[in-house]
């Protein structure tokens, strides 16, 4: 039996690759602190055999008793609402962290694959974004906390392959959305879906014209998954090229709810990406992956998940909002 350790496993997407990587026969350590992760996306998994919990900060030196195979490194805080609050802790888990996990590949012989970010590229000059374009990244800009421990995650993981032969995966996320999404973590989706069932009017920043690619989490997973199975070592950009304006997107979602709410424009937050489209060629030719999930059914998924909690997790998570901007 395989064993594999992934980091961040109480967040969104380390919970979901939990379950992935469970329902292929593996036994799974699931690794968080817990500052931004919630235990409820994996109490599900706590009965299994096959599951292990281990409530611990990866920045701290990490002991793993036993064989390892594999290891997923996703503990890290994802959206401007947590990074902007926490951004000491942003740069020593994209650093410390992503330095004490691959010390723990080397010693067991085990292939790592870390999760960078779309955000290494930074307001983009290139578009769309491909895997051989550096960047328009502001190192001391409020977003750069998140955006230099990324790619500084980058670096010293091919240091690592270069100088110690590890076995190494990058994969750089685009913008993914679906169940266990946090109401109040500011990205786009969960907040135009809780302000849509709050009765809320949309908020826009700018004028709208920003452009993102959305892609559902069932997609996602199965990109990571091809990657961290491929023999290969460079950057892999895993994201839906179908691209969108947040104004458009603001419309979607009015429409999908069924509501009359409004839209409201409020200034953009500095150094926020104006562009966002990922070219997934690597991703097409190297893994023969290609989101399958079309938009309009991944956000019904995802409007229906968040429509089923209470009206008090409803307004609790607008209260969190509101208290972090």
């Amino acid at each position: 039996m395989k064993k594999t350790l992934i980091t961040g496993a109480a967040g969104f997407l380390g919970s979901h690759l939990c379950d992935r990587f469970i329902a292929e026969g593996h036994h799974v350590i699931g690794m968080d602190n817990l500052i931004t992760g919630d235990l409820k996306n994996i109490e599900h998994l706590f009965p299994l055999e096959r599951f292990e919990f281990y409530h611990h900060d990866v920045t701290k030196f990490v002991h793993v008793p036993g064989k390892m195979d594999y290891i997923l490194h996703f503990a890290s805080p994802a959206s401007p609402i947590d990074y902007l609050k926490i951004p000491i802790d942003t740069l020593k888990v994209g650093s410390l962290g992503t330095l004490n996990l691959l010390g723990l590949a080397k010693d067991h012989g085990a292939r790592i694959l870390v999760a960078s970010t779309s955000e290494v590229y930074g307001d983009p000059l290139v578009h769309p974004q491909n895997e051989d374009y550096y960047g328009n990244v502001s190192p001391i800009g409020p977003r750069g906390v998140y955006d230099e421990a990324k790619r500084f995650l980058e670096s010293i993981t091919m240091a690592y392959h270069r100088h110690h032969g590890l076995d190494t995966r990058i994969v750089r996320i685009f913008n993914t959305y679906g169940s266990r999404m946090r109401l109040n973590d500011g990205r786009v989706v969960p907040a135009f879906i809780g302000q849509a069932l709050r009765g809320q009017d949309l908020t826009v920043f700018g004028d709208g014209s920003q452009t993102r690619s959305f892609t559902y989490i069932d997609d996602q997973i199965e990109g990571i998954y091809r990657l961290l199975m491929s023999d290969y070592v460079e950057p892999v950009n895993i994201g839906n090229p179908e691209e969108t304006t947040i104004l458009e997107f603001a419309e979607e979602i009015i429409k999908l709810t069924g509501t009359d709410q409004k839209i409201v424009f409020k200034p953009l937050p500095q150094d926020d990406p104006l562009q966002r489209q990922p070219d997934i060629s690597r991703a097409k030719e190297i893994l023969d992956w290609e989101p399958k999930v079309e938009r309009a059914e991944g956000l019904k998924k995802a409007y229906n998940y968040f429509k089923s909690l209470s009206p008090e997790q409803l307004w609790e998570a607008h209260r969190d909002f509101s208290n972090n901007k």
